[in-house]
């Protein structure tokens, strides 16, 4: 199957709504080692002006990746899973995430390449409050390769 080249501009809206847990946000700063007493005590966290224990930065993948799922999801995109290598993923937070935020993210393909037999596909992800608030933007792109007959 290869992939459609009319993904390009296509916007996946919002899906479920992601509640930002306390444990959630300890577990992952624990697995990628971060360190930050703010991702783990509440006191520690207020006393920075947070509301609750803040996430890292790179949280935002969570949510991130639900949006993305929808279109490896999409039988028109035409992406093979397996086939998947997450090439690239980028950050630009609009305001720090913490445990009780609620978040959605809709979804912006912004190109499709023809690689060869494959093809490197960069998506959007807006993420925000439920209400509208932008919380983070992240950019991924992920190489579908060809099947190479």
């Amino acid at each position: 199957m290869s992939i459609n080249p009319d993904l390009q501009g296509r916007t996946y809206p919002a899906g479920e709504v992601y509640q930002v847990g306390r444990e959630k946000i300890r577990e992952f700063a624990a697995a990628v080692k971060a360190t930050n007493p703010a991702h783990f005590d509440v006191a520690r966290a207020r006393e920075l002006g947070y509301t609750d224990v803040v996430a890292p930065p790179t949280f935002a993948v969570i949510v991130a990746q639900r949006a993305d799922a929808r279109l490896v999801a999409d039988p028109d995109a035409g992406i093979d899973f397996s086939r998947v290598v997450h090439a690239d993923q980028r950050f630009t937070h609009h305001r720090p995430i913490v445990a009780g935020d609620e978040l959605v993210a809709e979804l912006h393909v912004d190109s499709v390449r023809a690689m060869g037999d494959g093809a490197l596909i960069s998506t959007r992800a807006e993420i925000s409050t439920p209400d509208g608030e932008r919380v983070a933007t992240t950019l991924s792109s992920i190489l579908v390769r060809g099947e190479g007959k």
